[in-house]
């Protein structure tokens, strides 16, 4: 059976409500109990629709990068040249880390302190995501703006591993807005990298 409305809108005040207290408290320390409370849930409700804490954890991964993969798609459809669609790959990545910092942290901090997520997981919704970068590598190479010998899994988790590191500086910077130019960052690991790709 299909979960109803509520239903769908009860599991998302709870994804929301974990972002903002494993942010906060972090993953370990935070209980079920914060959660619910942050969600306006009664504790058991929880469980209802997350097996665990480690659980709800995966979960917001799965949630937030299929938003940040969709989000991409669209931005990406506006853009002709694969190099300019690179650009803005960047800019998307770092956007959503400024605009949804609490997200940011919960994955590129917490989620790394999972167990499960290290050692048995397979992040397949992170490579959807690195999977249209790789087609844009394809896309270069067959245009002719881009080598051939160039390895698009090798380069794309290289690019990706570019971001995430930068977005990590950020998240964990004091006074962030004020020293820390995203924007710039972005545009520079981009350059970076269509120019190590380069003909």
């Amino acid at each position: 059976m299909a979960p109803t409305d509520k239903q769908r809108d009860k599991r998302s005040r709870i994804i929301d409500a974990a972002v903002e207290v494993f942010a906060f408290k972090g993953f370990h320390a935070a209980r079920v109990t914060d959660i619910a409370k942050a969600a306006s849930v009664a504790d058991g409700t929880i469980y209802n629709y997350f097996k665990s804490k480690e659980d709800l954890l995966l979960s917001i991964f799965e949630e937030k990068m299929d938003e940040l993969r969709e989000g991409l798609v669209v931005e990406l459809a506006e853009i002709d040249e694969p190099l300019d669609k690179i650009r803005h790959f960047a800019r998307h990545h770092f956007r959503q880390v400024r605009e949804q910092s609490a997200v940011a942290e919960v994955l590129q901090v917490e989620l790394r302190t999972s167990k499960k997520f290290i050692k048995d997981y397979k992040p397949e919704k992170l490579f959807a995501y690195l999977g249209i970068f790789n087609q844009l590598v394809a896309q270069g190479q067959a245009q002719g703006v881009i080598r051939a010998d160039v390895d698009p899994f090798v380069t794309g988790w290289a690019f990706f591993g570019a971001l995430e590191e930068i977005g990590l500086l950020w998240v964990l910077s004091a006074n962030r807005e004020r020293h820390f130019d995203l924007d710039g960052a972005a545009d520079r690991i981009a350059d970076l990298f269509i120019r190590g790709m380069a003909p």
